[in-house]
């Protein structure tokens, strides 16, 4: 099983990359953590106050869970689990432990990946992610996530005796 870091704002949008991260590394299983950092503030206050860190759990709207809840059943054999972790903090040594603690195994971005902070704290994983020796992948999110446009074919049942005969 793989386990996949994936850096995002909590935007529905930002679990498409779940399709091309299912299609890329078949037949292999996959974990995803979709992961939002912050930087740790310099008031002893707050620095007390970090083990409540639930409210940064307010953050994420119930359609990104909803949306979490969808991506578990349409692929239920192919993803082992899909979680969301917060790291605070903005050293590299510090992400480097981060991604240890989770057993993330490479970081995924979508391409064209924007940075959107959620909270006046949250920083850019990029200068984290490029320092930190783990391998970084760019997926493309709409190569995979477009849904089947099939369409019908209906043959007249008396062209589908025509031809049985």
């Amino acid at each position: 099983m793989k386990t996949v870091l994936v850096p995002t704002d909590f935007n529905v949008e930002s679990l498409k990359i779940i399709d091309s991260l299912v299609f890329t590394n078949k037949p292999e299983n996959v974990g995803v953590i979709f992961m939002h950092a912050f930087k740790l503030s310099d008031s002893i206050t707050d620095m007390l106050m970090l083990s409540r860190r639930g409210r940064d759990y307010e953050k994420v709207s119930d359609e990104f869970y909803n949306q979490m809840d969808a991506y578990k059943q349409k692929y239920p054999n192919d993803i082992k689990f899909i979680g969301i972790e917060y790291f605070y903090g903005s050293t590299v040594a510090a992400f480097k432990n981060f991604i240890e603690g989770v057993n993330a195994d490479c970081i995924a971005y979508p391409k064209d990946y924007n940075f959107n902070p959620i909270h006046k704290f949250s920083i850019n994983p990029a200068s984290l992610t490029k320092h930190c020796g783990c391998q970084v992948i760019d997926l493309d999110i709409h190569e995979f996530s477009k849904e089947e446009k099939l369409f019908d074919t209906k043959i007249p049942a008396d062209r589908i005796n025509a031809l049985s005969v």
